[in-house]
């Protein structure tokens, strides 16, 4: 079989139907996007399941956040990853499928109940929710380089940086990326 279609480790209907079932679940946690549930796809794809390792993993994440287009593509990278094309389509519907039905149906129900008690309580709850899961995942994505003493300082100026000040994210992203050309981290 072609490497390019269906990956390095050839997957059967059972492991791609798996694949694809545990992306639909974790669609409709995706309260802050499909990066809010990096931390049970990467627990799933390489702790449970065996199928890629952790730097494919956070190579997936890090390679499809850096290409311009939607931040769920790296959904489609992790997949691909494990299954070629195959795995790309399973993991992209997954994700999608779920997710844009629910989001399509709420958005409706909203418009008709936007001023509702219960409609505005239930975004006031969304908000620490999101936060959380986007804290787990940055913890997922940083797990890896944790030894090395240039992270937790890079993640704390990072965090003072946009909590404290009112400098654009890029100012973070672009000392980042200094910081990773220089062999600081990484």
């Amino acid at each position: 079989m072609n490497g390019w279609l269906w990956g390095s480790g050839a997957l059967g209907a059972g492991d791609l139907f798996a694949l694809f079932l545990h992306f639909a679940l974790l669609s409709l946690l995706a309260v802050g996007g499909a990066i809010t549930t990096a931390p049970d796809m990467q627990r799933f794809v390489v702790g449970e399941r065996g199928w890629i390792t952790d730097a494919q993993f956070t190579s997936s994440v890090a390679l499809a956040q850096a290409a311009p287009g939607p931040n769920v593509l790296f959904v489609a990278v992790i997949g691909y990853n494990v299954a070629g094309l195959a795995g790309a389509a399973a993991a992209l519907f997954g994700s999608l499928l779920p997710s844009t039905t629910l989001a399509l149906a709420a958005s409706r129900l909203g418009d008709l109940h936007a001023q509702s008690r219960g409609a505005r309580a239930f975004t006031a709850g969304m908000a620490p929710l999101t936060l959380g899961l986007l804290l787990a995942t940055g913890w997922v994505l940083v797990e890896p380089m944790h030894q090395q003493w240039g992270t937790p300082l890079l993640v704390a100026v990072t965090l003072f940086v946009m909590l404290r000040t009112r400098l654009s994210p890029l100012w973070p992203i672009a000392l980042g990326a200094f910081v990773g050309a220089m062999g600081w981290v990484g």
